[in-house]
């Protein structure tokens, strides 16, 4: 579907195969905003950010961002800025000395005839009318208007130099009618006097239901009544009045723009022009009655608002009209993409105007912005929910695989095991090898074994029937005997829970997104590899907090200083309360203990850490290792006292302490949580 031409709606027409949209899906767009989600945790910021920015998609499509449009549009107002209107009406002037040259030679090519003659009465009385038409043409008057109006009552000696001058002023009677109302209006003020009332009967019913709905009165004629008159006047096919306003409106606040970088002499000489031309019939005061009528109606379309042309390129009077038509669709644009916030809200943007402004591309882009919402919320990643976009559960999952993705692109495979024991556990997990299938196994089938054994099965019989043929007879049937079935190995549940430093130091020393992206990452990983184990989500800072699975993505940093481990080490040590299987607590963090929960329920903060605070985390820490919970911290940035403070806990608890990177905490607690519950498995079936 195509949009077509319209003044501030969508309209679609069928495909006709011309159209080049920019292909990209859902999941292309999720992809594009996870980093700004993970980071900011607000997915219409994400969107109004990608907006302004644009992306390329996977197949190497650019789509252009509001800013790079908006930067176009600034350009192509310079070049359109580029031209001269002190010439405004030179082609005119030109036109008329070619009309008068032409006359006097006539002229005098008709005396001198008479003179070649012999006739001396004849001669004397064309030599006197010469004489007349020369001081007649002699003493026109200065201004073009004046000219026309006097050259309109001339007697023109030459028919070439009469024809001329009317197809000039036909010409001209065009010009000024486009410039103020639109082409197909500019051509019946240029055609003869019958088709000049209908335009002027036209204006005038426009005119009189503009000031009937100002008045709040009913329209006479109705909207239906009026376009079935005068629809050929109005092209375009507005829907209603308010469509067909805003398209003369357009038009005409272009030329108040015209007329408002003119020169006062410049616009004295126009309006003579106007009322010359285009006051038969009374058009030209009905072209100002629409002026003034839709000034009142519409306010905000961008009346009087001159350009500073800047360049010495001569404009004629019908280029100008173009010329500043296109400024003023391209101050529209500027204000509606200056303005957008919200992808849905360049539905409101004419494609095809912004295809004829600004080139292919950026209307293609603009479609392709447009539909960023649409895209994800028809592949039921996102949805509208109390005026909010928020990821589905489907989005939820889309964007920890993405970011588990990432992180095992970085990993060796041989990294992440199996992790089996032979001990009955709460899953199983399948071994690679094959048994044949007995009845109450788990119907895992390995195709290719089974099919070997029944090609197998099926030789032999076929060998020892009474043929003894060769080869195999097909089809092969299958028998229960021919299953083959994969082994599987019961694995122990594990429960985790992933405690992250949600402080301000974390995003001031560009840690936070990493952090943000184990968590999605980690989340991903148990939900798809092992769907019995527990994980809780814990985020910290002045005081610790759980977070639920879906509330993830929203989750940022707080604006709040203060590492309080103790809190969450106690938090965790609930959740895990109740949990079978091993144990473990994980620890991202880029500081120092500084904040602890007093026992009135009070928090106490204070900034270089002190020993109050370190004992009462150490405290909590004793207790997690009582109740058998291992703590593996993950430390960023870390300083002096923090590697001490950590080291210390490790020996307490007998977990493990990780000193990494951003770009390497992914690959550290993936590794770890993946080795821990291999190891835990391994403990089970030694029956440690």
């Amino acid at each position: 579907m195509e949009p077509q031409r319209s003044s501030s709606r969508w309209r679609y027409s069928r495909w006709d195969g011309t159209q080049q949209p920019i292909v990209f899906d859902g999941d292309e767009v999720l992809a594009q905003v996870s980093d700004d989600l993970l980071y900011h945790g607000d997915l219409d910021a994400a969107l109004r950010r990608l907006l302004q920015e644009g992306f390329t998609t996977r197949d190497g499509q650019r789509v252009a961002g509001l800013q790079e449009l908006l930067e176009r549009i600034r350009r192509r107002r310079q070049e359109l800025a580029s031209h001269d209107l002190s010439g405004l009406t030179d082609d005119v002037v030109r036109a008329l000395d070619e009309v008068l040259s032409t006359e006097r030679r006539a002229i005098d090519d008709e005396a001198a005839r008479a003179a070649a003659g012999g006739d001396e009465d004849a001669s004397r009385d064309a030599a006197r009318r010469a004489a007349e038409h020369h001081a007649e043409l002699d003493l026109l008057p200065p201004g073009l208007a004046d000219q026309i109006h006097a050259l309109a009552n001339y007697d023109f000696v030459s028919e070439e130099a009469r024809q001329r001058f009317e197809q000039l002023v036909e010409q001209l009677r065009h010009d000024l009618a486009q410039l103020q109302l639109d082409r197909a209006a500019g051509a019946m003020a240029a055609a003869g006097p019958e088709e000049r009332e209908h335009l002027r009967a036209g204006l005038d019913a426009l005119n009189r239901m503009l000031e009937q709905r100002a008045a709040s009165e009913p329209l006479d004629p109705s909207f239906e009544q009026f376009m079935e008159q005068f629809g050929d006047l109005f092209p375009g096919s507005p829907r209603d009045l308010d469509e067909l306003l805003a398209q003369m409106a357009q038009r005409m606040a272009a030329a108040s723009a015209l007329v408002a970088s003119m020169t006062e002499e410049q616009r004295g000489e126009l309006a003579a022009l106007m009322e010359e031309l285009l006051g038969d019939l009374d058009l030209a005061w009905q072209v100002d009655r629409l002026a003034n009528n839709l000034r009142d109606a519409l306010p905000g379309a961008g009346w009087d608002q001159g350009v500073q042309m800047s360049g010495g390129d001569p404009i004629g009077m019908s280029g100008a009209a173009d010329l500043f038509g296109q400024l003023g669709q391209l101050g529209q644009l500027e204000q509606l993409l200056a303005a957008g916030t919200d992808p849905t809200g360049l539905a409101e943007v004419d494609p095809e105007a912004a295809e004829a402004l600004l080139g292919p591309d950026a209307a293609a882009s603009l479609r392709a912005l447009a539909e960023l919402t649409r895209r994800l919320e028809e592949a039921g990643l996102a949805r509208r929910k109390e005026g909010r976009l928020t990821l589905t559960p489907r989005g939820l999952r889309r964007l920890g695989t993405k970011a588990l993705d990432e992180l095992f692109a970085r990993l060796r495979r041989d990294r992440i095991g199996d992790h089996a024991h032979q001990s009955p556990g709460l899953g199983h997990e399948r071994e690679g090898e094959t048994k044949s299938y007995e009845h109450g196994d788990p119907f895992h089938v390995q195709i290719e074994q089974t099919i070997r054994n029944a090609i197998a099965r099926t030789a032999a019989d076929q060998r020892d029937g009474p043929a003894g043929r060769g080869g195999v007879e097909l089809p092969i049937r299958l028998q229960v005997d021919d299953f083959a079935i994969e082994r599987s190995e019961h694995l122990s549940a594990a429960s985790t829970v992933l405690c992250v430093d949600l402080s301000l130091s974390m995003p001031m020393r560009d840690n936070f997104l990493a952090a943000k992206k184990v968590a999605m990452a980690l989340q991903a990983l148990i939900a798809s590899r092992y769907p019995r184990d527990y994980l809780g989500l814990i985020g910290f800072s002045a005081t610790a907090r759980e977070i639920r699975p879906e509330e993830l993505p929203e989750v940022s940093w707080d604006f709040a200083y203060g590492t309080n481990l103790q809190h969450a080490l106690a938090l965790s040590r609930k959740l895990l309360a109740h949990r079978s299987g091993s144990k473990q607590v994980i620890v991202i963090t880029d500081g120092e203990p500084t904040a602890h929960v007093l026992p009135d329920g009070g928090v106490f903060f204070n900034y270089p850490t002190v020993p109050e605070t370190l004992e009462a985390t150490l405290h909590e820490v004793a207790r997690c290792t009582r109740e058998r919970i291992r703590i593996n911290t993950f430390v960023l940035d870390a300083t002096g006292g923090l590697r001490s403070f950590v080291e210390l806990m490790t020996r307490r608890n007998r977990g493990r302490a990780f000193f990494t990177t951003p770009e390497t905490l992914g690959d550290y607690v993936l590794v770890d949580f993946v080795e821990h519950r291999s190891a835990s498995n391994r403990r089970l079936r030694h029956g440690a």
